[in-house]
């Protein structure tokens, strides 16, 4: 995994104007160790707890929009927030990750700090948020727009049925019908059926 080192000021580039100051906060306190990553295909980030002979440690992918950055860190914090509270003994996405991930998101909420269509989403996702910082597809779909630069991959649901294509580990599928959520494709290679999510991006074939 490549990583960067930098001065804690350049964190401004990656984050929403007028969300640097109040994240620094989170970060000093805390003693975070944040790390910028390459993408990494599937996580947009992680969080690893303090020991006795480190700090916290958070470890977000470099390439997201500033939208994405920001809702992904404050996931990773919410998953630090809780272990200072509870330790290792409640879920990890549990009622109290998710009452202290809905709580930091209610702040930048209140702050407008959002475009309106992902401060729509957002206030959906608060009900329930997901596991993944991004797992609601809807919310995926319009961060999705904030996206930096073209784009040459699709979403499995933007493609005609029977269209080839390709996975990130290099196996070719063909786009089926849709069941309820999920698409039906079949790999080429090995015939075999996988359900793939509506969001899934991939690239034609």
């Amino acid at each position: 995994m490549s990583r960067r080192e930098f001065p804690i000021h350049h964190l401004q580039h990656y984050l929403p104007s007028g969300t640097f100051e109040t994240v620094l906060q989170y970060l000093r306190q805390y003693k975070v160790h944040l790390t910028i990553t390459r993408e990494r295909k599937s996580i947009l980030g992680d969080y690893r707890h303090r020991t006795h002979i480190s700090n916290h440690r958070i470890s977000i992918n470099g390439n997201l929009n500033a939208y994405s950055f920001l809702i992904t860190l404050l996931h990773e914090l919410a998953h630090l927030l809780t272990f200072e509270q509870h330790g290792n003994r409640v879920q990890s996405h549990g009622r109290e990750w998710k009452t202290i991930y809905a709580r930091l998101l209610d702040h930048f909420l209140k702050n407008k700090v959002f475009p309106q269509e992902i401060e729509r989403e957002l206030f959906v996702s608060l009900r329930n948020p997901a596991a993944s910082s991004c797992a609601e597809d809807d919310l995926i779909r319009v961060l999705r727009k904030y996206n930096k630069g073209e784009n040459e991959n699709r979403l499995v649901e933007e493609l005609p049925e029977h269209t080839l294509f390709r996975t990130d580990d290099g196996r070719v599928f063909q786009r089926g019908e849709k069941l309820r959520k999920r698409f039906k494709c079949t790999e080429v290679k090995t015939g075999k059926v996988y359900l793939f999510s509506p969001v899934h991006e991939v690239e034609v074939v």
